[in-house]
Order: C-alpha cells, then sequence, then structure tokens
C-alpha cells in the first residue's frame, strides 16, 4: 500500500523555520513528480511547491524565496524547507506523488500543521 507521511509540522513564532518531511513507501518517489501543497482553515488547497524527478522545481509566488523543495531519492524523501514564515503561512501541508503517465497514480499524504503565530 502506497504511503506519503510528512512530519515536521509545528508552532513557530514569526520569522522562524521549519522543515517538513515526506517519507514515501511502496513507490519509487525518484520517478515521480513530488509536491507539497497546503490547506488553510476555509480555504481551497493550494501549490506550494513541486519538484520533478529531474529536479525542475516550481513555486507559488507566494513563497518564492522563502521556501526550497528538495528530494533525496536514496531515502525516498522529499522535503521542504521553510524559511521566514509568516502568520499567512499557516495552514495544513500535504505531500502529494503524481506518476509522470499515470494520472490515475496520484498519492496524497495526511497532512502536518503549520502554524505561525507569536
Amino acid at each position: 500500500q502506497v504511503q506519503l507521511v510528512e512530519s515536521g509540522g509545528a508552532l513557530v513564532q514569526p520569522g522562524g523555520s521549519l522543515r517538513l518531511s515526506c517519507a514515501a513507501s511502496e513507490i519509487p518517489s525518484s520517478i515521480y513528480g513530488m509536491g507539497w501543497y497546503r490547506q488553510a482553515p476555509g480555504k481551497q488547497r493550494e501549490l506550494v511547491a513541486t519538484i520533478g524527478s529531474r529536479g525542475t522545481t516550481n513555486y507559488a509566488d507566494s513563497v518564492k524565496g522563502r521556501f526550497t523543495i528538495s528530494r533525496d531519492n536514496a531515502k525516498n524523501t522529499v522535503y521542504l524547507q521553510m524559511n521566514n514564515l509568516k502568520p499567512e503561512d499557516t495552514a495544513v501541508y500535504y505531500c502529494n506523488a503524481v506518476h509522470p503517465a499515470i494520472a490515475s497514480k496520484t498519492y496524497w499524504g495526511q497532512g502536518t500543521q503549520v502554524t505561525v503565530s507569536s
């Protein structure tokens, strides 16, 4: 059974940093496009950042220059380094994996809570 398990969410003060991790099991994450999405209360889920199998990255404008997505294929893990966090970054963050050729092979993690507050 495919699993994406996120970790690293926490309560942090504005200006602080966090690193989220997403460990994938039962899929070769190295060939999947991986991404981070977030959903704040009362809002739709939105894209935060993605990374392709070859390392190409894409970011939402709201996080450019502050967040960095990376992957360690040997560990089947994707990371999201978040710096200079703002209260508006508060949300549940979800990991996503998409097969490059089979759309039905799309998976989501259970989410990890990030709260930015003083």
